[in-house]
């Protein structure tokens, strides 16, 4: 995972690095770090992609084409710089499309299924709150790619929170059924929620140098954001357990397979080909 080292002496270390372990394994926590931000934000992609020509008016096609080219655009960026922090020559199309589905680091709330309108309104919801607040917090980060990645990223998700709480108020707010279906959308997606604020996931040195944002620290920010479209959509925070995360250590639902079969398929059948 990190370039071997030459012949030439290694260089001196400060008593901080080497206390930590050194500068390789800060370098390993940094590309676990970002594979896992690239994952969420390329799975989740792949999810809204799904909605082009099945969106409930044509206006909606074009605009949830749109969310999932950010979200792409996002991951590619990041992918890009797992792909340099790894230091073994993997590109980002080696990382999305050439991995199985034990390497990859998204949370589980981006992979399920999500046929039903409402639930997409409703992940989207959560995500984007999340996304939110990780990118305002991540482009003051001391790393400056990431704060790069950062601060375009920030006005994207703007307008993604925005376009989820329109529906969900709009849904919520509507006719009874619209109402129950909306509800019942958001009562499914919440036990996947708990996840997101898991800061066992990220290394606490690259929390304390300023590079990364432990997550932990953001869900009273994300859940202010969640319930006020909630509450203005007339529905209720469900009171639900939460699941069994593991997503950033490889462990996925069942549905997770399925995606990247679908995901995947082209580049691996034709390993040569460029576009």
């Amino acid at each position: 995972m990190i370039t071997p080292r030459d012949s030439s002496p290694p260089p001196l270390r400060s008593s901080a690095e080497q206390s930590r372990g050194g500068p390789d394994r800060l370098g390993v926590a940094l590309f676990d770090y970002v594979l896992g931000l690239a994952d969420d934000a390329l799975v989740s992609a792949q999810r809204m992609g799904w909605w082009i020509s099945r969106s409930p008016q044509l206006e909606e096609d074009v605009a949830m084409a749109n969310i999932g080219l950010d979200q792409l655009g996002q991951a590619r960026s990041l992918l890009a710089y797992a792909g340099q922090v790894e230091g073994s020559g993997r590109a980002e199309d080696d990382l999305a499309y050439l991995r199985d589905e034990r390497d990859f680091r998204n949370v589980k709330l981006v992979e399920r299924d999500q046929g039903d309108f409402g639930v997409a309104m409703a992940r989207l919801l959560i995500f984007s709150a999340w996304q939110a607040e990780l990118y305002a917090a991540l482009a003051h980060s001391a790393d400056p790619t990431l704060a790069g990645v950062a601060g375009k990223a920030v006005k994207e998700v703007a307008y993604h929170l925005d376009h989820a709480h329109h529906w969900v108020v709009r849904l919520g707010d509507g006719t009874d059924e619209s109402h129950a279906r909306m509800q019942a959308a958001l009562d499914a997606e919440w036990p996947w929620v708990e996840e997101l604020f898991d800061g066992s996931s990220v290394d606490p040195d690259l929390v304390t140098d300023g590079v990364a944002v432990d997550p932990s620290t953001m869900r009273d920010g994300v859940l202010t954001r969640v319930e006020a479209a909630v509450a203005e959509a007339t529905l209720t925070v469900p009171q639900v357990a939460p699941v069994i995360g593991g997503g950033r250590h490889g462990l996925h639902t069942e549905e997770m397979g399925y995606l990247l079969a679908e995901m995947q398929h082209l580049a691996r059948s034709h390993p040569e080909a460029a576009w």
